[in-house]
């Protein structure tokens, strides 16, 4: 899993939730939408946890990009928005599902996954 997200204290609490999470093993750390997608190439990572709202390119626009670039990686939108507010994002992005911050979960990562496994809309 790679995490991309502009806050350091995120970025550690996320990786707290991917060693907590049975099967998940984080690959790569991101600040931005740029560096994601330059990890995104190298690290083939299977998941990238990718926050909204960052300075310069937002997740919506690194959502669609990593698209075109890593079109094996399944990307989740996190965001402190609710998960109403969020839909539309995940409609522009092409993002496989987006997650409201403080929804997450070893619990919803795995369900998300397994979603995926499925061809279930996650």
């Amino acid at each position: 899993m790679l995490v991309a997200d502009d806050r350091p204290v995120f970025r550690a609490a996320a990786r707290m939730l991917i060693a907590a999470t049975p099967g998940f093993e984080q690959v790569g750390e991101a600040s931005s939408g740029i560096e994601a997608l330059a990890l995104a190439s190298d690290l083939q990572a299977d998941v990238v946890l990718l926050d909204v709202r960052m300075p310069g390119m937002d997740g919506v626009e690194t959502a669609r990009r990593l698209a075109l670039h890593a079109p094996d990686s399944m990307v989740v939108l996190v965001s402190m928005d609710s998960a109403r507010e969020l839909e539309p994002l995940v409609v522009a992005s092409g993002a496989a599902t987006c997650i409201p911050k403080q929804e997450l979960s070893p619990r919803v990562l795995r369900s998300v996954w397994d979603a995926r496994d499925h061809g279930l809309p996650a």
